[in-house]
């Protein structure tokens, strides 16, 4: 059974203003360096194979802090790149409904097109880890349509709002993928304090 650690990134400053990011390469913020070490330190009791980031700096960042505690082999994959949201990237929620009310981005990338290019990239680690155990860090966008693509749409994009640093869980199993768990925080500790409180 091949089974994928989906890990969205840790928070930037843009995560904060409510920027949409897209394909803006935003660093992670320093509370997104504590996530990515608190990602690290829940996942280092399991053995895994491989970490897959997506190219962009917030993600490469987060695998790279992950990977401080695991010690495994590291690749990029522009499958896992988060959609491009075209003239709304930088825009705040406000701004971006009186520019875009009906949410129709210029330049967008095509929903179509992002899960086309992510099952491409789903089905590479398949065949490359087959049976293995993989830990992808992508984005809020590319991991809601991995949800949506193996959920039949009862999760994913504007159902599901991933927190920064979330994990999530799918495997392969009798020859389908299916969502074992997903927006998973109980190892981020801003969750387990306000739990106490």
């Amino acid at each position: 059974m091949t089974s994928i650690c989906l890990v969205r990134h840790g928070e930037t400053d843009w995560n904060v203003m409510g920027k949409i990011q897209g394909r803006t390469d935003i660093p992670l913020n320093a509370k997104g360096i504590l996530q990515a070490k608190e990602c690290g330190e829940f996942l280092k009791g399991t053995n895994w194979d491989v970490i897959i980031s997506s190219p962009l700096k917030r993600a490469k960042q987060t695998a790279e802090i992950i990977n401080t505690y695991l010690h495994i082999p590291l690749e990029e994959m522009d499958e896992f790149v988060e959609r491009h949201f075209g003239k709304a990237e930088g825009m705040t929620l406000e701004e971006r409904m009186t520019a875009y009310p009906d949410k129709q981005y210029p330049n967008q990338e095509e929903i179509l097109s992002v899960e086309k290019r992510v099952k491409i990239g789903i089905n590479k680690i398949h065949e490359k880890y087959k049976d293995g155990k993989v830990l992808l860090v992508a984005h809020g966008a590319v991991i809601n349509t991995i949800l949506s693509l193996f959920s039949d749409g009862e999760l994913g994009y504007g159902k599901t709002n991933l927190v920064n640093a979330c994990i999530s869980n799918i495997e392969y199993f009798q020859e389908k993928w299916k969502v074992k768990d997903y927006n998973q925080i109980s190892h981020l500790s801003q969750y387990r304090n306000n739990e106490k409180g």
